[in-house]
């Protein structure tokens, strides 16, 4: 990769959050006094080496509005794009609609709206991995816990082995065409996709895993925010 290759960012941000049984949505809730998601902006537009961000929303989203105001603070973000109706539709659009900035061959990272604490450290881990291939890569947690399969009644069927297994986080990064291309072939075979690079594996490639910060946490459950503002404190410390 050189300093020529362009890297931007997306954000799809059309979930609800139902899991955080809250009436907002989760990336709009207020941490250390700001919405979820102004935090992970920031950190995206701030990276030296990423071009420019942009957000996947949804249609029905009555809460965007109110942030825009806030947006002003952060030159690299380009504009909002309508989300679709799953993650994967949303990331396709937002290829799409990159597609007006960017090149094909550039490189695009996806990250979750909900992790805020997202190092620039990991960001230029990531960067240099994937560097050398075409196939990319994607923050990871290597496994720590033993792990149980069951059954549907909550019983213990075996004890699986960790070894090799990894919790995939974000950003997760790749080339817009190749990203593109793996998206809509997954959408056309009707496959169900939890992540980028679960589409990328469908068509055939590898992508490289790098281990991040175990700071890197997204915020699914209340007792999440807690622990963001913890890693989100410390960090500031630190800095």
């Amino acid at each position: 990769m050189t300093a020529a290759d362009g890297i931007w960012a997306l954000v799809p941000a059309g979930g609800q959050g139902q899991r955080m049984q809250a009436a907002v949505p989760k990336q709009y809730l207020p941490l250390l006094g700001r919405p979820v998601i102004l935090h992970t902006l920031e950190r995206l537009c701030s990276h030296p080496r990423i071009r420019g961000v942009m957000v996947g929303v949804s249609g029905q989203d009555r809460h965007w509005q109110a942030l825009v105001p806030m947006l002003a603070q952060l030159p690299k973000f380009l504009e909002k794009y309508p989300g679709g109706e799953t993650r994967a539709h949303t990331v396709l659009n937002g290829l799409k609609a990159l597609a007006k900035h960017a090149k094909p061959e550039d490189w695009v990272l996806v990250h979750d709206a909900v992790r805020p604490c997202v190092r620039h450290e990991d960001i230029d881990k990531l960067i240099v991995a994937v560097s050398d291939g075409q196939e990319g890569g994607l923050l990871a947690f290597p496994v720590s816990d033993t792990v149980k399969r069951v059954d549907k009644k909550g019983h213990v069927i075996e004890t699986v082995s960790r070894e090799g297994l990894w919790r995939a986080a974000t950003p997760q990064m790749f080339r817009i065409k190749s990203l593109t291309q793996a998206l809509e072939k997954v959408m056309k075979q009707g496959s169900e996709i939890t992540d980028e690079a679960s589409a990328i594996e469908a068509a055939g490639g590898h992508p490289r895993v790098v281990a991040c910060n175990g700071d890197n946490i997204k915020i699914t459950l209340p007792e999440d925010f807690a622990l963001a503002e913890l890693y989100l404190k410390q960090q500031q410390e630190s800095a």
